[in-house]
């Protein structure tokens, strides 16, 4: 009997507070999601924290409001409770040494003494010999007395795994079909300070929790058959396995926080990204829908997801894909559900969040992020202009001097402050009075009022900044192109 069949499908993605939560997190909740949500079943959020080492404080709230932030929930879980709580390996404690002593008293695992120097001489020694590294079996069958006559001797032990001579490293991956997985060492499965190790905490959870599928990066394959042989050893159910394939950066490498920032689920946050384009993005990593559409919502993937339709192939996290995507999205929302969404990522409010939102339309066409709204936007929200200082050397020299006092000139004059007025006054004094082509004409006047050489449109920019800053910062680009 497969854990499909014992009962409505469940789901689990467990990270560890180690840090900023990794994109990978996301990408497996989602296609947990997918499936649990066609299937009617739960999808449950654990937190494995039992490497006190890397634990950080701040993390879990972090993985909360990352996912939230993404569109996707669970049914179960450390905030929300559920009838399997709790739900951090931390306060479970207790939960898992009943086991560890059974797999002793059975004669599946063993007390280890060697002292972290003893196992790095051995491991040393078998690559010298180019033998495969592994646990030695220095402890196994010995007493706590027998074994403290010999070198490196550690007070406090910890518990492996006595992995037999025929373990089973073949198992059905509902993604990869047959699967061969390499021999395993004696795993460690609870250490010395008291906590259990993942490979045990994950298994015993995995069973506690009634979790029916278990959805992981391919890089636990190789751990597959220390999990298979636990779950025999105790007499519980196997779960169903599905190894997705790891994301990769474009040289093809796995994708990693000390190479790629995008790693950080929050660096999305940060530039700006639609949570509806970075879940598109996420499934298009690793799913196709039947008909090969490349913009899909969460609903249309998990109508038509079947684990068959994994790509096995490792994914290339494309940005540039992404911000294609994400532009998409940005175009496709109504003027006024962008201009909430910019005022929110700008933390803006009243008088500037109006002026944000009158500004919108004019950038919606121009950004891919809503980090571009920032830029283009900004001159929009300051007193204090700051001039990129490239572009005041192309714009705001002394050659301009004539074009800028023009401007101010004929702006001053402007009667109705209007983007049409403004325009007919600039095109009357620059292009027609002074004969610049238009690129000479407002370029000076571009820098001059939003520091940039790239903007939303000159006239309606003006028209939002006012008569008053209009007119105060041509005045100061005149005295920077005179002086």
């Amino acid at each position: 009997m497969t854990g499909a069949e014992i009962g409505p499908a469940r789901l689990r993605v467990a990270p560890s507070p180690t840090g900023d939560p990794h994109v990978g997190t996301a990408y497996m909740s989602l296609f947990d999601l997918a499936f649990v949500r066609q299937q009617g079943g739960q999808f449950i959020l654990r937190i494995e924290d039992t490497d006190q080492t890397r634990f950080q404080a701040d993390s879990e709230q972090q993985i909360f409001g990352s996912l939230h932030w993404l569109g996707l929930d669970w049914d179960e879980g450390p905030d929300k409770g559920g009838p399997f709580a709790p739900y951090r390996q931390s306060e479970r404690l207790d939960t898992y040494r009943p086991h560890v002593d059974k797999l002793l008293a059975d004669g599946r695992a063993y007390h280890c003494w060697c002292t972290p120097e003893r196992l790095a001489e051995m491991r040393t020694a078998q690559q010298k010999a180019k033998q495969p590294t592994g646990y030695d079996r220095l402890c196994l069958g010995k007493t706590r007395e027998e074994r403290a006559q010999l070198p490196g001797f550690s007070e406090a032990p910890v518990v492996r795994m006595l992995i037999p001579d025929d373990p089973p490293l073949t198992f059905r991956d509902l993604i990869r079909g047959e699967v061969n997985a390499p021999r395993p060492d004696d795993q460690v499965i609870l250490k010395a300070d008291g906590f259990p190790t993942y490979h045990l905490a994950v298994v015993v959870d995995d069973h506690l929790m009634e979790i029916t599928h278990v959805v992981r990066g391919e890089e636990w394959i190789s751990s597959t058959p220390k999990h298979l042989l636990l779950f025999d050893w105790l007499g519980w159910e196997r779960p169903e396995f599905a190894h997705m394939p790891l994301l990769r950066n474009v040289d093809k490498s796995k994708i990693s926080k000390r190479k790629n920032p995008a790693t950080r689920l929050t660096w999305f946050i940060e530039e700006g990204y639609l949570p509806e384009a970075l879940r598109n993005f996420l499934g298009l990593l690793g799913y196709s829908l039947p008909g090969g559409q490349e913009i899909f919502t969460f609903d249309e993937m998990s109508a038509t997801f079947a684990w068959s339709r994994v790509n096995t192939v490792g994914p290339v996290f494309d940005l540039d894909k992404l911000g294609w995507l994400n532009g998409h999205y940005i175009r496709a929302l109504p003027v006024a559900d962008l201009a909430d969404r910019i005022v929110s990522y700008l933390a803006v409010s009243g008088a500037p969040a109006d002026l944000v939102r009158r500004a919108t339309p004019l950038v919606q066409e121009r950004i891919s992020v809503l980090r571009e709204a920032r830029e283009m936007l900004g001159f929009l929200l300051t007193d204090d202009l700051e001039v990129d200082p490239a572009a005041a050397a192309k714009m705001l020299g002394p050659d301009q001097s004539p074009t800028l006092s023009a401007a101010l000139s004929a702006l001053s004059g402007v009667a109705e402050w209007a983007a049409a007025s403004i325009e007919a006054a600039l095109r009357e004094a620059l292009v027609d009075g002074m004969g610049l082509k238009p690129k000479n004409a407002f370029g000076p006047v571009r820098v001059a009022v939003t520091g940039r050489t790239v903007s939303p449109p000159l006239f309606e920019s003006l028209e939002l900044l006012g008569r008053e800053r209009t007119l105060d910062r041509l005045s100061a680009a005149v005295q920077r192109a005179s002086g």
